[in-house]
């Protein structure tokens, strides 16, 4: 009972007048950048962290789970209409939802993805809701031993699992953790890797990194790919919603893409793209009609659609409860967390009740304004893929350059941003996923002080990280996941059989 009153209290902080208007703009914000191929929510919300500093909390982070959620919806659109994605868990969509738009069932196609996305956003934060409240009174157990071990299973899981070669993730990684050390050791005192820069004796701003990366790297990619690109947008014909058989055919793939991305999102090791290509086959298996699948089969529309935004709220149950990020997204919001000076995680629930109530009550109101946006505005939506490219990222770029000289006023800092701008653009020709950059970035600062937390503790003794249980159970998961590739690879070897083994990666990492 203590949730839904919590819960209720949520409500009157989230339908406070300003809050309503910050929601609105986060999800009419999420749906246009959702729609937008190659600008997602991480880029997006990156941009907006300069801007936002002087807003109240719970205002700015209700705005930014609008944003999150509404890049979930709005990927949708391209993925139908353009065969695009607007953002790597749309990717399944487009398989099946493009052919339906081919066959003049655009529309249907449009309102069983956005149906669903109600759905299963609503049906997660229920789950979000009633579970999280549980992982809080578990991570109270927890000490630096623990922690340091947690924040090396989101490492592992994230360098494992974004669909490049593992080198390439440990890179990322490396490189990320390598930028946060930048500035004063606040136990020695001593400057590290600064250049003899002053500006850099504070370290380099979280929100300059993300810019950088998120925004300016890929304005640079665009710039060099653009006369290569091209896009064919398919009209929206026939009905533009759903027959009696339609809908018949999708309330149980709308169930359990839910479940499948809610479980799946909510873990370390989650994302938005292993539970969508999950969610495919599962339907894909389970459909009486297997000759319709590659042609245009609903269920293929329905299930990752409702797993994709399940996933955007399992998302959000790590974070709040254990200051965990499972994707560059949640990444970006955790950095927003440390820039108003605030950190998730058990106390979080005790210290800014009001903050995370209202966040989770906004989630139900922005999903209610997401179905309302998208179901009768898709020709609105379709018509921002008419803006010029140039003219798109040419707007980005300054919009960068502005929030980040608007910090501090700092010549030295518009440099910064630039160059980790070109790191970034280097990194996605060479194929470097970004994500675990990011991760390096805001978690490393954390993990050296939980090490060396937890070696003060136990007077320098290293062995208490695996005398611990929970420590010790958490850092065994960690080398699983790291060597899961390697498994069937090692299983086909003692077996005598020759070949290499298939290696289970999905996905991307700018959700």
């Amino acid at each position: 009972m203590d949730v839904f009153g919590s819960l209720l209290q949520g409500f009157a902080v989230a339908l406070q007048p300003q809050n309503l208007l910050y929601a609105l703009i986060g999800v009419t914000l999420g749906t246009a950048i959702g729609v937008l191929p190659g600008i997602g929510p991480a880029l997006t919300i990156s941009l907006l962290l300069p801007v936002t500093l002087k807003l109240d909390p719970t205002s700015a982070f209700i705005m930014f789970a609008g944003i999150y959620y509404g890049g979930m919806y709005g990927g949708s659109t391209t993925s139908i209409l353009v065969n695009t994605p607007g953002e790597t868990a749309s990717v399944v969509t487009a398989m099946e939802g493009h052919q339906m738009a081919r066959r003049g069932r655009g529309g249907a196609a449009l309102a069983t993805a956005a149906i669903g996305s109600f759905v299963a956003g609503n049906l997660a934060t229920l789950g979000l809701m009633l579970v999280a409240p549980v992982v809080v009174g578990v991570a109270l157990l927890f000490g630096p031993a623990e922690y340091f071990a947690l924040m090396v299973l989101a490492f592992t899981t994230v360098t494992g699992l974004v669909g490049r070669s593992l080198p390439k993730a440990m890179f990322s990684l490396f490189l990320g953790l390598a930028i946060g050390l930048v500035g004063i050791d606040m136990q020695t005192g001593q400057a590290r890797y600064t250049l003899g820069v002053p500006e850099l004796f504070d370290g380099i701003d979280v929100v300059n990194i993300a810019v950088g990366l998120f925004a300016v790297g890929e304005v640079f990619w665009v710039a060099s790919t653009l006369r290569y690109s091209r896009e064919d947008l398919v009209s929206v014909r026939g009905s533009v919603w759903m027959t009696a058989q339609e809908w018949s055919r999708s309330w149980r793939p709308w169930l359990r893409g839910t479940a499948l991305g809610f479980s799946i999102g909510s873990l370390p090791a989650g994302g938005a793209e292993i539970p969508t290509f999950l969610s495919y086959n599962l339907e894909k298996r389970l459909s009486k009609d297997k000759e319709e699948w590659g042609k245009g089969a609903i269920e293929g529309v329905v299930g990752p659609e409702a797993a994709n935004n399940a996933a955007a709220g399992g998302a959000m149950m790590p974070l709040l409860t254990l200051g965990l990020p499972t994707s560059a997204t949640a990444a970006i919001m955790l950095a927003a967390f440390q820039q108003y000076g605030l950190q998730p995680g058990p106390l979080l629930f005790q210290n800014s009740r009001e903050l995370v109530w209202g966040l989770i009550a906004s989630l139900y109101v922005g999903n209610l304004m997401l179905l309302v946006l998208n179901l009768p505005l898709v020709g609105l939506w379709v018509r921002l893929l008419d803006i010029p490219r140039p003219l798109l990222y040419s707007g980005i770029l300054i919009f960068a350059t502005l929030g980040v000289w608007s910090l501090h006023n700092s010549f030295t800092e518009l440099v910064v941003m630039y160059l980790i701008g070109a790191v970034g653009y280097a990194m996605r020709r060479l194929d470097f996923p970004i994500g675990p950059t990011i991760l390096g970035v805001v978690l490393g600062p954390r993990i050296e002080q939980e090490f060396r937390r937890a070696l003060a503790i136990s007077q320098g003794d290293v062995t208490t990280f695996v005398t611990r249980p929970i420590s010790l159970v958490i850092l065994l998961v960690a080398v699983l996941v790291l060597a899961s590739p390697y498994i069937p690879l090692l299983v086909a070897r003692v077996r005598g059989e020759r070949g290499p083994a298939r290696r289970f990666a999905i996905g991307d990492d700018t959700d």
